[in-house]
């Protein structure tokens, strides 16, 4: 490898938002100048939780939308490997091997798995499910990546990769690098309605590529402080998600320290304060979608840098497999066999 390698990606279950922005993308923004980045399309960690027919079929759309807005957000396609994870099949022969490097009871004690699980509306927990960290680990070494970006809720799965490299390396012999983590600067986002981290399912979401009539639509139905029913009673700024996103987007601190100030002494309204909100943030859109319109215009182009970059991981991912093998001798144990079942055929004139 001429570069350290990054690891990083999502599922393909829709356009992404702010908070995959803030968890991940602007980290992946500011690290593929770095290090030489794999994007994986996680189709197959998709059907963990969503795997009816609708659902995948689904997946090409969803693919081409998740790869447009990781590139409107400012990466840089030619410094960029984007795969779709199903199209690889070797990722699944790895994803075996690994599963015998960890426990059920040190899977179970992943946090965010239950929770996923209970969002997805799932009364028990799939087997797929249980086993989501593994194959992620499969998607992480099999191109032997060094760095990952995460946010905090990813990040005990991440860890089991480490643990299963550890294991691996251990056992075999160095075959694969202990990835690194880098923690976003925030981790999480809540969602417009207050009640959790901003999720698709969940339809608290500001889209990536959501035009500004409909952000301010969005800002301007935000929760704020229930117990401020006029603007002149003064309000809560701590856990108001509005003040929250004013935090991580507004350039002017000034003017944001300022409004927090007025609201805590009810001298601000709350239709005030979303609207420099919604400025704020149709400002950080803007570049966004100017660079989304540019990819969009060259239809096929998103594609064509799937296709490229799927070829060209499989290709890594099958070297690492023979690596794989070969470290923990199964390429010698058909071998041998091989080898005895050829001097029978001879022994006994059986054409080869």
């Amino acid at each position: 490898m001429s570069a350290a390698r990054m690891l990083t990606g999502d599922r393909p279950t829709g356009r992404l938002h702010l908070g995959h922005y803030v968890g991940s993308i602007a980290n992946r923004v500011k690290l593929h100048q770095r290090y030489e980045s794999f994007f994986i399309i996680a189709d197959l960690h998709m059907l963990t939780t969503r795997n009816s027919r609708e659902d995948i079929e689904q997946v090409s759309r969803n693919a081409r939308e998740m790869v447009t807005d990781i590139l409107a957000a400012g990466v840089e396609p030619d410094r960029a490997t984007f795969y779709l994870q199903s199209a690889i099949p070797e990722v699944g022969d790895l994803n075996t091997l690994f599963q015998n490097l960890v426990t059920v009871p040190r899977l179970e004690r992943v946090p965010s798995l239950k929770e996923m699980s209970r969002d997805a509306g799932k009364e028990e927990m799939p087997y797929g499910l249980l086993g989501y960290p593994v194959l992620q680990a499969a998607d992480i070494l099999c191109v032997k990546g060094q760095v990952v970006p995460v946010g905090k809720d990813n990040a005990a799965h991440v860890e089991v990769t480490r643990e299963i490299a550890r294991r691996f390396n251990h056992l075999y012999g160095e075959v694969f690098p202990v990835p690194e983590m880098i923690m976003s600067e925030t981790p999480t986002l809540v969602g417009t309605d207050g009640a959790g981290k901003m999720s698709k399912s969940r339809g608290n979401a500001i889209a990536l590529s959501d035009d500004p009539a409909t952000v301010r639509r969005k800002v301007m139905g935000m929760y704020t402080d229930p117990n401020r029913i006029r603007a002149d009673v003064p309000g809560t700024v701590e856990g108001n998600p509005v003040f929250a996103y004013l935090d991580v987007f507004h350039t002017d601190r000034a003017t944001v320290e300022e409004l927090k100030a007025r609201y805590r002494a009810g001298r601000v309204g709350d239709v005030e304060v979303k609207e420099e909100l919604a400025g704020a943030l149709n400002r950080f859109l803007d570049p966004v979608r100017e660079r989304r319109a540019r990819f969009e215009g060259q239809p096929g182009l998103v594609d064509e840098l799937i296709v490229e970059g799927t070829e060209r991981t499989r290709a890594e991912v099958r070297r690492t497999l023979v690596e794989v093998r070969r470290a923990m001798g199964l390429t010698s144990a058909y071998t041998q066999v091989r080898r005895r079942a050829e001097r029978y055929r001879k022994a006994v004139g059986t054409p080869a």
